[in-house]
């Protein structure tokens, strides 16, 4: 399988019977993150023609990082702009150690910290700071601040431009790996979190991620989650090298055979095996907040990130710390994987936390529930009554792939925007549209009508910003803004109000707050 240049894939190799390992950067926009990622690989991980001419990181980067022991490590450069946070935990979900980079003539600055809150929430407690620019302004101050914020991790000035430190770092970065167990051996079937997914002429399809578990073998049957769709590995590549099997913990690119470009993109997920997750739209979840305001009302709408996937949810408080998240799209998780929990708007970390149960029924609260719970948070196995009760039904979220019929039927609704035809109109299977609905890429507008997710999206976009700048909405003022038909502007609102996205006072619409959640 040939090389994607400039594409240069990072992944650990098994250099000393270590077991492979990703490290992640960190930190503010401007601070040099990529800069020193290239001082220490020699590799230039912005490859878009936007981020050479803009000079910041949009998408994420990926090298091979040799350390003075003969150790390698995959390195994952991801953007520091706030417009990118989601990018970042995208990034950031497949880690096992970090490299935050804090610029000496900045200091500490608010997506340093929440870069950090994002590694805290992953439970990534491992890595090194970097203190950057040190020829350009006395590191002192930002040394402070960056022991003040990441206290446990050892502390490097360095400057890209010279060259000064750059050794050192390396150094740092051995000491820090040696002390990660990493994922080799990790139980389960493959799993691989897709990050990137592209065309090679003359090979087909190829995914990376980092592989979470399992190996990843040359002819391997594969399946992509959460749409169930089957496939082959052709290939697959370790440091643009091809292998016969990768490891967990690797960085992998996998060519795969029987499927399409546009059906896998990022966010899906590559398993096979016995010991797989299957997607699902509930989780039980234990969960930590960055600071005590940031624990949301129960009932409050977040965004949940989960690998490289993530869906907004409703949480269900269970007591204490332990939540039901209610996802509006499936993840694909397993008991033991680490959640980040973000706010929807305006869009902020909260926090995260570690999955209990990935594929609860939908319950309230109850002393057996917390229990069983907390004898799962402190990884106790289920007592040997529970473990006896038949297995559950399996659950209805591992959705078939779309129709031809369905697919059309969810083109014609992108195509009419916010102003969709009735359904007796579009002429769709009644169980097309309830496919859609599934796979979360429609919506129910009225009894007898349907919307597509993004025309959805973009109207809720357009309605909190008309909130924001005059202090509400009204039927009359969102006909306007959308240059609609009353009778679209009514049922837009009504669905809003459902979603619990608006709610109704007299004949406004004010966003629902995390108190009236």
């Amino acid at each position: 399988m040939p090389a994607p240049p400039p594409l240069t894939l990072g992944a650990a190799g098994h250099i000393n019977d270590a077991p492979p390992l990703t490290l992640g950067t960190a930190g503010h926009i401007d601070h040099g993150k990529t800069v020193l990622v290239g001082a220490l690989t020699g590799v230039d991980t912005d490859r878009l023609p936007e981020e050479r001419e803009r000079g910041i990181s949009i998408e994420l980067g990926y090298a091979p990082l040799a350390l003075p022991s003969g150790r390698r490590l995959s390195v994952v450069d991801v953007p520091g702009h706030e417009r990118f946070v989601r990018t970042m935990v995208a990034g950031a979900t497949g880690i096992d150690l970090f490299l935050m980079v804090v610029a000496a003539d900045d200091g500490v600055m608010p997506q340093t910290r929440e870069h950090a809150a994002v590694l805290a929430a992953l439970g990534v407690a491992t890595g090194v700071v970097a203190v950057t620019k040190a020829d350009l302004a006395d590191p002192g101050r930002a040394r402070a601040e960056a022991v003040a914020l990441l206290p446990g991790a050892e502390l490097v000035t360095v400057s890209a431009r010279t060259g000064d430190g750059v050794d050192e770092l390396r150094g740092a970065l051995d000491r820090a790996a040696a002390a990660v167990p990493g994922r080799a051996g990790a139980p389960g079937g493959l799993r691989l979190h897709v990050d990137r997914a592209f065309t090679i002429r003359g090979a087909g399809t190829v995914v990376t991620g980092t592989l979470w578990s399992g190996k990843a073998e040359r002819g391997g049957e594969v399946r992509i989650l959460p749409a169930g769709r089957r496939a082959r590995v052709r290939a697959v590549q370790v440091h643009g090298e091809p292998v016969e099997r990768a490891e967990a913990g690797q960085r992998v690119a996998l060519n795969l055979a029987g499927l399409g470009r546009d059906e896998v993109a990022r966010g899906d997920v590559v398993v096979a095996g016995d010991l797989t997750p299957a997607s699902s739209f509930r989780i039980d979840a234990a969960l930590q907040w960055a600071t005590p305001d940031a624990r949301p009302e129960g009932g409050a709408r977040v965004a949940v990130h989960h690998g490289t996937r993530e869906s907004p949810a409703r949480l269900a408080e269970l007591g204490g710390r332990f939540f039901q998240l209610r996802l509006e799209q499936p993840l694909v998780p397993a008991r033991g994987d680490r959640l980040v929990i973000r706010s929807l708007a305006p869009p902020d970390t909260l926090g995260g936390g570690v999955v209990l149960d990935p594929a609860p029924s939908r319950h309230g609260p109850s002393r057996d529930l917390l229990a069983r719970l907390a004898r799962r948070e402190r990884g106790e196995e289920e007592p040997a009554a529970a473990a006896a009760q038949p297995a559950p039904a399996p659950p209805r979220d591992e959705l078939a792939p779309l129709s031809p019929a369905a697919l059309e039927a969810e083109a014609e609704l992108r195509a009419a925007g916010h102003e969709p035809p009735a359904d007796a109109e579009l002429g769709a299977d009644p169980a097309d549209l309830a496919a859609l609905r599934a796979h979360g890429r429609a919506a129910r507008l009225g009894r007898a009508r349907h919307i597509h997710a993004d025309a959805l999206a973009e109207v809720q976009r357009r309605v909190v910003a008309v909130i924001e700048r005059d202090g509400a909405v009204t039927l009359a003022s969102l006909r306007d803004e959308l240059q609609t038909s009353r009778r679209y502007a009514q049922a837009l609102l009504e669905l809003l109000d459902a979603e619990r996205i608006t709610l109704r006072v007299g004949d406004e619409r004010v966003l629902r707050r995390r108190s009236q959640s």
